[in-house]
């Protein structure tokens, strides 16, 4: 990727290089098995390191945040921005997916598969077209993984998968308690972490996804649940925000 000195290719670095370190990690695995354990992992790898790098702790140990200390205000203004980065991609994702296995279906067909995406756009992320769009339009060729055939289901499971492993090798850490908020937590510098997160790695697609899954957060099911614990400070001000505000 040609960068440039901002944050956002900053962030959009930690994701790519999540993907060569996949590759480089199953390089010696024999040529079926050199893949990730299902294709959400390999989108969930570099986003998971994401969720250490970004906390201000860690931004401000490498020089790029001023702050040294952590108040309320800056964990609310710290998960508002996360949450607009991150959430906005699930309903999309999903979106994308459940729009074309109905083209693939026969459900739609070319007489209303643009009328059907604005449809799921409106259902799932309250959006609506700017404008007046038809079926001489076509709205969701506007995304690059339409036009080359790019399964996009993997982005809205990596979405959850990202934020449980992220919660399993802080616990793997720190053995975290409630008292270490996960928005907090940075596995920087921990080389037992690292390891842990190689091995797995190294497995390729040579094990069944649930069984790399349970070894990185002791679980074998993808849940929602760490997501919820996430964003759990921001909500809980959202609730009080709206409440004062009606």
């Amino acid at each position: 990727m040609c960068t440039e000195v901002t944050m956002e290719d900053l962030i959009t670095a930690h994701h790519e290089m999540g993907h060569v370190e996949y590759f480089m990690q199953y390089r010696h695995q024999p040529i079926l098995f050199q893949d990730s354990a299902n294709s959400a992992f390999h989108e969930a790898v570099g986003d998971t390191i994401q969720y250490s790098f970004l906390t201000p702790r860690h931004l401000h140990h490498v020089g790029l945040y001023n702050q040294s200390k952590s108040d309320y205000e800056e964990d609310i203004n710290f998960l508002m921005k996360q949450a607009l980065m991150k959430l906005p991609l699930i309903p999309f994702s999903l979106i994308m997916d459940k729009w074309r296995w109905e083209l693939f279906a026969g459900v739609t067909d070319e007489t209303n598969s643009n009328e059907r995406w604005w449809q799921l756009r409106r259902k799932y992320q309250g959006v609506k077209a700017p404008v007046r769009r038809t079926e001489n339009d076509f709205d969701p060729g506007a995304k690059y993984h339409i036009p080359d055939n790019t399964p996009y289901i993997r982005y809205f499971i990596s979405s959850f998968l990202q934020v449980q492993i992220h919660r399993g090798l802080c616990n793997k850490r720190y053995k975290r308690r409630r008292s270490l908020p996960l928005h907090r937590c940075s596995i920087y510098g921990s080389k037992h972490v690292g390891n842990v997160l190689k091995s797995v790695l190294r497995l390729g697609s040579s094990r069944p996804w649930r069984e790399a899954l349970k070894t990185l957060t002791g679980d074998s099911e993808i849940s929602a649940d760490s997501i919820l614990e996430y964003y759990e400070p921001l909500y809980k001000w959202l609730l009080i925000e709206n409440k004062q505000n009606e």
